[in-house]
């Protein structure tokens, strides 16, 4: 092992997060060494984010073909190419790869090492052939399919979202186990390219979501005719026949069979740690990832964290965020330190659901009092015009007019939520919200209006009414 690299930065995994500092990093001009043991791009690019909303998009083109009928267009059943939809999947990721790629890097200034990583000491971190002492780390190694300890699970075949997407026949009777945001994307993106679905949550589905938001996803998809479980605790899993799969579940009236002919197990997210060798590095990390303060430090202060593996929100967003913050402490000593408030998270289903900031639920048991203000799709005439009235804007403030948080259930949620992360993250007011100009006809103007609900109990304040008809005496 002759190569000792001495360079200013050393970030091991080339997801969203690492990429993102080792590219901030090189762009300034600072010698960077990127470590990667698989594919460039991580979770997101090749079995995650990307891949999903390429699988989503095809089955909503899908559905359109079936729900035209009321805008003038015969409606059709489609007729559904299952390795073409792959071939569409795996074409996107191919399009995006090369920005992701090896070779981008390294023309950027960045050492990439395609190996293993794994800590020496605090200081030092062995890839490969290689030996790397850096002034500092960033660990960005992601996260990977929590799969649950179900009894017959190992004796079957199943999917989780790393193998799913390889799929090239369409499933006869896909049965999901967890009813969060990945399990029911993947839901209804089968169903509506034909499979039949079944969903079986032991929970509530969506059980982190605003019940009442969730309320309007659920319906949706029993719409679309997707079993959806609730209160459906898995037992057992066991094989049927040749090539099928038989969950069974403990309900409140005993226990049931679920028969299926594919199986995808969504049950969460488990930070990526083994092999690092962390104790080594005095890293202090467990099952949920590496402990961090908010400046992204790990206990050892020359190493951090960034991404799934930092034990915050899992979305590649937010691995996005914690680079830009990490970036600017190595680098400026700027103190940078990370805030989940104005960070949104969005479900994208149809109808989309987004949230940001706190739930009805949440701002209450902090706060006690508060404002809840709502406006409905069907009161917008964008959607009206769309057919896309399903849903509604949800604005959670305090008594006075602060902004706690905004969820969204409905057609572009994911889209309009982003004007109120900003409204969060700047501090502004409901009154801020009522001032802006929306172009007509836009989606957006449910937010506006939502805001100018909590000017309604004015209108008919008998003060501001005496004001009026004493300012009218004046012609």
């Amino acid at each position: 092992m002759a190569d000792v690299l001495k360079p200013d930065i050393c970030v091991i995994g080339a997801g969203s997060g690492g990429l993102s500092v080792a590219a901030a990093a090189a762009a300034f001009g600072v010698p960077v060494v990127l470590i990667e043991k698989g594919k460039m791009g991580g979770d997101c690019l090749n079995t995650g984010c990307v891949p999903s909303k390429a699988l989503i998009a095809a089955a909503n083109r899908a559905q359109a073909m079936r729900d035209a009928a009321p805008l003038g267009v015969a409606a059709v059943e489609p007729q559904v190419n299952f390795r073409k939809v792959h071939d569409h999947v795996h074409d996107v990721i191919d399009a995006i790869a090369p920005t992701d790629s090896v070779e981008r890097f390294r023309a950027m200034g960045v050492t990439v090492i395609e190996a293993a990583a794994r800590f020496e000491d605090p200081r030092t971190v062995i890839a490969g052939d290689t030996r790397i002492a850096a002034r500092r780390f960033v660990v960005a190694t992601g996260s990977k399919p929590a799969v649950p300890p179900i009894p017959g699970l190992d004796a079957v075949s199943y999917h989780t979202n790393e193998t799913i997407f390889a799929v090239t026949r369409k499933p006869a009777h896909l049965v999901v186990i967890g009813g969060g945001p990945i399990g029911l994307e993947l839901a209804q993106a089968f169903r509506r390219l034909g499979s039949e679905v079944t969903v079986l949550e032991a929970d509530r589905a969506l059980g982190r979501e605003d019940p009442e938001l969730a309320e309007e996803v659920l319906t949706r998809l029993a719409l679309d005719g997707v079993a959806v479980r609730s209160g459906a605790a898995v037992a057992r899993v066991e094989k049927r026949g040749a090539s099928g799969v038989r969950v069974v579940v403990e309900t409140e009236t005993g226990e049931e069979a679920v028969d299926g002919s594919d199986l995808l197990v969504a049950t969460g997210r488990a930070a990526v740690t083994a092999g690092l060798d962390l104790e080594k590095a005095r890293v202090f990390a467990d099952d949920k990832g590496i402990r961090v303060d908010r400046k992204l430090r790990s206990s050892n202060r020359k190493i951090y964290a960034v991404g799934d593996v930092a034990r915050g929100p899992q979305f590649t967003h937010v691995a996005n965020y914690h680079a830009g913050i990490a970036v600017r402490n190595i680098l400026f000593r700027l103190g940078a330190k990370v805030s989940y408030d104005h960070i949104p998270r969005v479900t994208y289903t149809d109808p989309e659901l987004a949230q940001v900031g706190m739930t009805e639920a949440e701002a209450a048991a902090r706060y006690g009092r508060i404002r809840v203000l709502r406006w409905p799709y069907g009161e917008n005439d964008r959607a009206r015009a769309e057919r896309e009235t399903d849903g509604f804007i949800k604005v959670v403030t305090t008594k006075g007019g602060r902004i706690l948080g905004v969820g969204i259930a409905g057609a572009q949620a994911g889209e309009i939520i982003q004007m109120w992360g900003l409204a969060i993250l700047k501090g502004l007011d409901i009154k801020t919200m009522t001032a802006f100009v929306s172009p007509y006809p836009t989606l957006s103007e449910i937010g506006k209006r939502a805001a100018i609900e909590f000017y309604r109990p004015s209108l008919s304040s008998p003060m501001v009414r005496r004001a009026i008809a004493f300012l009218r005496k004046f012609g």
